[in-house]
């Protein structure tokens, strides 16, 4: 369990994340509305050299980013009940990160993923994360051991 302050503090752990990604690997986010999946993933794009603005993906579904990686991030909740109304495999089995919001919300998810729950906790934010398969748990123990 991690806890920030701020919201320098959330991207900078982003950042550290984003630091350790490796093509294929998928980061699922949750939390509430306005916990901060947003702001983890602006975080995440500077671990990945992205210069980009980073934006919320929710009347899109997908952005696009390119930096050291393709960063695939994704909105879910729109798409609720109807997940086959967008091809995931592209993004989730493909060369870059794919950084999933409300992720909880789909039936199907990779074998292997990175789960970080997001919380407000009085002004800051709560973190846990939970490694699904082998290659997320690797990541989880390089991100605690930085």
């Amino acid at each position: 369990m991690l806890y920030t302050h701020n919201e320098n503090e959330l991207v900078a752990l982003g950042n550290k994340l984003g630091n350790l990604l490796e093509p294929g690997q998928v980061i699922v986010l949750t939390g509430d509305l306005g916990a901060g999946k947003t702001t983890f993933t602006k975080g995440i794009a500077k671990g990945l050299d992205i210069e980009q603005m980073i934006k919320s993906p929710t009347y899109t579904i997908v952005r696009e980013y390119e930096g050291r990686l393709p960063l695939y991030h994704l909105d879910v909740y729109r798409i609720g009940d109807d997940p086959d109304s967008i091809d995931l495999d592209d993004f989730l089995y493909g060369d870059g990160v794919c950084v999933i919001e409300w992720g909880e919300l789909l039936s199907e998810l990779p074998a292997d993923y990175l789960e970080v729950k997001l919380s407000h906790i009085n002004e800051g934010r709560q973190l846990d994360m939970i490694a699904y398969g082998t290659q997320s748990q690797l990541l989880l123990e390089a991100f605690g051991n930085g």
